[in-house]
């Protein structure tokens, strides 16, 4: 049974007809639906930890969580801070079906991420998506990294699977856990299914708050024989009281 939407007719009228921002309804004038004047207000993730991309009050730091515990994985490439209106298209995108939003956010990230890969960033061999669990997947009926993946895939002409990373078990929402909760909720909940011995791996998710999926998802991808695993997610969450 295929739970995906049919993304490229989905987003077909708002990113190819009618460019109007999805933001203002001005006009676009952009390649993408996005007026220059709302772009500048994004919430753009400046100075951040070298590794997981917490926003830091300076640049070419690591924070003091990673300094006293490297993650499994190399490096989070996040575009913004999860904060308004960022927060509000993620969420309207995962729980509004409002695709074209989505689409639109994991366009900016290709975009970024090419920069990134031009100024030295290695590209990975593969994409994979964070999984949902079966029982979230039907009730939501898609699963928002997967869209995000194959759109990056498209963009940045890298292969995504989609089947190669599973949940083993129902897991409980994150959302409501600290992060102690997190990382023993998530704790033997992904597998591979595949080969990935000897590559570079990135992982794609919406957003990533204390990381805890995406090392739980790079101690399997290690042990499974990765050569080095980043993160890719469009946006960061900050400490509380970050400005």
């Amino acid at each position: 049974m295929n739970c995906q939407p049919h993304i490229k007719r989905l987003v077909y009228n708002c990113s190819l007809i009618n460019q109007f921002c999805l933001l203002c309804d001005d006009p676009a004038e952009q390649p993408y639906p996005l007026c220059v004047a709302c772009e500048q207000e994004l919430p753009w993730l400046d100075d951040q930890c070298q590794r997981c991309a917490l926003p830091l009050p300076m640049a070419g730091l690591i924070c003091a969580q990673c300094s006293r515990h490297l993650p499994a994985f190399e490096q989070v490439i996040a575009l913004w801070h999860f904060g308004f209106p960022v927060d509000t298209l993620v969420s309207r995108f995962k729980h509004n079906r409002q695709w074209s939003l989505g689409r639109l956010m994991a366009e900016l990230l290709g975009h970024g991420l090419l920069y990134r890969f031009a100024e030295g960033l290695p590209r990975p061999d593969l994409l994979l998506p964070v999984p949902l669990a079966r029982r979230r997947l039907r009730e939501r009926g898609f699963n928002q990294a997967g869209m995000l993946g194959r759109w990056l895939s498209s963009q940045l002409g890298l292969c995504c699977d989609e089947r190669l990373l599973v949940r083993t078990r129902e897991t409980p929402a994150q959302q409501q856990l600290d992060a102690r909760a997190r990382r023993r909720n998530l704790h033997q909940a992904f597998a591979i299914r595949g080969e990935v011995k000897g590559m570079h791996v990135a992982i794609i998710d919406d957003v990533l708050t204390t990381g805890a999926t995406a090392q739980a998802i790079a101690e399997v991808l290690g042990k499974a024989g990765a050569r080095r695993v980043d993160v890719y997610c469009l946006a960061r969450t900050p400490k509380p009281g970050y400005v």
